[in-house]
């Protein structure tokens, strides 16, 4: 049973959606501000966090950030209508995925259940002896532990999004795809997602590629196609 952490200051919002949510199956836990969730973070580290954005004392968006930081957990942002810049930084910050409010109970219980596909599907034993890594410009992506390892054998820390997306580039090196090919083949299925979530994703990976004055040429922007992922790759 995966287990969730609710963390938002509408405590019957929190009602409501820790009974909805463990009516399909799910261990719940709940917050109210950055206190709450750190303590509940220390009791039980969840599969997966429903943070909201707006909270007293630390935002969700600075929560996001350390959570990223410190954890492998899956995060969902819950963002007021229009805040555009909102769902930006946050996923910037390594959000998962985002929903705005209000939203339908429903479409949360899919995005929760997409998280958590994508990020089980991928989540091994550290001592599984069958291991997938693909390698490209002196960089190692393994897919079987999650980890993307520098030219100098830096582990760099990837969020699920992170991890989804490369991963995509990786497995059609010198390829263009367009966002949309990006969003769906990343995400498992097709989503209404706003226009800057892949150019926001790309953009962290970009950063997390320099290491030197070529990192960026990694990931190519062709005007009007989508990305071109420049290395050649290899499986080893």
């Amino acid at each position: 049973m995966s287990h969730l952490l609710l963390v938002d200051d509408d405590l019957e919002v929190l009602a409501l959606l820790r009974k909805f949510l463990e009516q399909h199956g799910y261990s719940v836990d709940v917050a109210a501000d950055g206190r709450a969730l750190w303590q509940a973070v220390e009791r039980r580290l969840p599969d997966l966090i429903i943070l909201d954005v707006m909270l007293p004392g630390d935002s969700g968006l600075v929560l996001c950030q350390r959570l990223r930081a410190e954890h492998t957990v899956g995060i969902v942002m819950l963002t007021a209508m229009g805040e555009l810049s909102d769902r930006v930084v946050g996923l910037e910050l390594g959000a998962d995925d985002y929903l705005t409010k209000p939203f339908d109970a429903r479409e949360l219980l899919a995005r929760v259940r997409a998280v958590l596909r994508r990020t089980g599907e991928t989540r091994s034993p550290a001592n599984d002896t069958s291991r997938w890594v693909l390698a490209f410009d002196n960089w190692q992506l393994d897919v079987t532990r999650r980890e993307l390892r520098s030219p100098d054998n830096v582990m760099i820390p990837l969020s699920t999004g992170e991890f989804e997306l490369l991963l995509v580039f990786v497995e059609h090196p010198r390829r263009v795809l367009s966002r949309q090919q990006l969003l769906d083949m990343a995400r498992g299925e097709t989503y209404d997602a706003f226009d800057r979530s892949i150019d926001v994703q790309v953009s962290r990976l970009r950063r997390k590629l320099e290491t030197d004055s070529t990192g960026a040429s990694m990931i190519r922007t062709v005007r009007n196609g989508g990305y071109l992922f420049t290395p050649q790759v290899v499986k080893r």
